[in-house]
């Protein structure tokens, strides 16, 4: 078939793809409202060694694995559990937190990801305060010059939430329901493609031309 013949199964069918489009996109607008959203929030550490040295530098560096592993713990999770009294158990906690070390900028990154944003940010700030807390305790055993700090770059703000996208969602279903409707349009075109209704139908069937027809009488 042509472009022509495409367009014109389109424009006679059309109403399918729109129907189809609308009812994907409403679906997938009122599912996405009924989902409860999730909030994240982050909370990044800078590690910060003391003084401009290759060595201590090094050192730090070498480190920061280690706080990855110290802070993804239980222990740590159960000491934020009780800061917060938290009702929640140190192994579903840790379920909804990420944490991830950057060994070239000397960051700690605390993810949280919970229902309540107040909460997220809150459990990102004390979670973070731990790594603080371990830094300053293994100061007091070291030199001025020798120490290295942990700093908390900024305050986790309540964030915006994360999932459901409801605008993305929706776009998504609305896209999704017009392929399936071009998909059913030409499912439908392709059952009836035996049945003779327009003079094209002949000549595609017979692959002749059609030199005259009779008028259909009233």
């Amino acid at each position: 078939m042509s472009l022509y013949d495409y367009g014109r199964i389109l424009l006679r069918r059309g109403w399918i793809v729109v129907l189809l489009a609308v009812l994907a996109a409403g679906a997938a607008f009122f599912f996405s409202r009924q989902i409860t959203p999730i909030y994240r929030a982050s909370q990044v550490i800078l590690i910060q060694p003391a003084r401009n040295d290759l060595g201590l530098t090094e050192a730090a560096t070498r480190l920061m694995n280690s706080y990855q592993i110290y802070l993804n713990s239980s222990r740590i999770a159960q000491q934020v559990i009780d800061n917060l009294q938290l009702d929640m158990t140190p192994t579903d906690l840790l379920g909804d937190v990420t944490i991830q070390s950057n060994r070239d900028f000397l960051t700690v990154q605390i993810d949280v990801e919970l229902q309540d944003c107040a909460i997220a940010s809150d459990v990102a700030r004390v979670w973070g305060d731990q790594l603080v807390v371990y830094r300053n305790t293994e100061n007091q055993r070291s030199r001025l010059e020798d120490r290295i700090e942990a700093i908390p770059v900024d305050n986790p703000k309540c964030p915006t939430s994360t999932t459901p996208n409801v605008l993305i969602n929706t776009i998504a279903g609305g896209i999704l329901g017009a392929l399936l409707g071009v998909i059913l349009v030409f499912v439908l075109e392709y059952l009836e493609s035996s049945t003779v209704r327009r003079r094209d139908d002949v000549e595609r069937a017979l692959d002749l031309p059609v030199l005259a027809s009779i008028p259909h009488k009233d």
